[in-house]
């Protein structure tokens, strides 16, 4: 089965994340026995931006949301990083600036997607709005609950301007979340990324899965599809999300344009002024 088909949530599904195992790695032993076919994948990744950026008609926008050390960073330095930085740009969306609050809430995300021939990334997204917004209670129900409309309307919008849109929820466990903070602690290359709020909002764990859940379940829909990636197995993680990139760029009908000179005469210059 093809890992698009796999991890695809369909619409309609009531998403039960405690259903799903985040140790999930599939028929893989090991990333030692991995490590060929997530090569292979980047190399295919490599390949198809670079027929995206050619071919010039649509672009991609990839949306990673998950919690604290879900993988984000990871995902878009090791599998992602496999593009080519000038079609590819990446965006994190924090807190919102003093300007971005004063907007409404999609107004920072529509200036960051993709123009066509590019891949955009999302470090975290337009979802913020129905996850912390909802979990911290930073604005009223009535406010928030009319959200998944509004993000459903926006992403219809962007695909009718041919920008296809793959969003990967990085599924980890309560216990391998605390590991990576652990982690951290050791790691001099990561401490800056520590602060007191990564353990308090641990407290509301239950919270950030009820709100995902919804979220998952109320905006997955066959243009803009939702993607649950098992992700304590980190290797896994890279695996799968460049198989489902890798699988949705080779089913699009992506052309190279014809090239724009006489490639005979062109090819008469360069044998002449190699024989003189």
């Amino acid at each position: 089965m093809r890992y698009i088909d796999r991890f695809q949530v369909h619409q309609g599904d009531k998403v039960r994340l405690k259903d799903i195992d985040p140790g999930f790695k599939d028929h893989h032993e090991s990333h030692k026995k991995a490590a060929d076919e997530i090569e292979r994948d980047r190399d295919k990744l490599r390949a198809l931006q670079a027929r995206l950026y050619a071919d010039g008609r649509c672009s991609l926008l990839i949306c990673l949301q998950g919690l604290d050390a879900g993988g984000k960073d990871g995902t878009i330095s090791h599998i992602l990083g496999a593009m080519n930085p000038q079609g590819c740009r990446v965006t994190g969306f924090r807190q919102p600036s003093t300007e971005e609050a004063a907007h409404d809430f999609l107004w920072r995300v529509h200036q960051a997607t993709p123009p066509r021939g590019q891949v955009a990334i999302f470090n975290r997204s337009h979802y913020e709005d129905v996850l912390v917004v909802r979990v911290h209670k930073l604005v009223p129900q009535a406010v928030w609950s009319r959200r998944y409309d509004r993000i459903n309307d926006f992403e219809k919008e962007l695909v009718d301007g041919n920008t296809h849109i793959l969003k990967f929820y990085l599924h980890i466990s309560k216990k391998e979340q605390l590991t990576r903070f652990e982690a951290r602690l050791d790691d001099p290359m990561k401490q800056w990324k520590i602060s007191e709020s990564d353990y308090k909002e641990r407290e509301f764990w239950g919270d950030y899965m009820t709100a995902y859940e919804e979220a998952l379940s109320r905006c997955t829909t066959p243009h803009a599809p939702w993607f649950i990636i098992p992700s304590d197995h980190k290797w896994f993680r890279n695996l799968a999300i460049a198989r489902i990139v890798v699988e949705h760029l080779e089913a699009l009908d992506m052309k190279l344009p014809k090239p724009s000179v006489d490639l005979g005469h062109i090819r008469r210059e360069y044998h002449a002024a190699k024989a003189g």
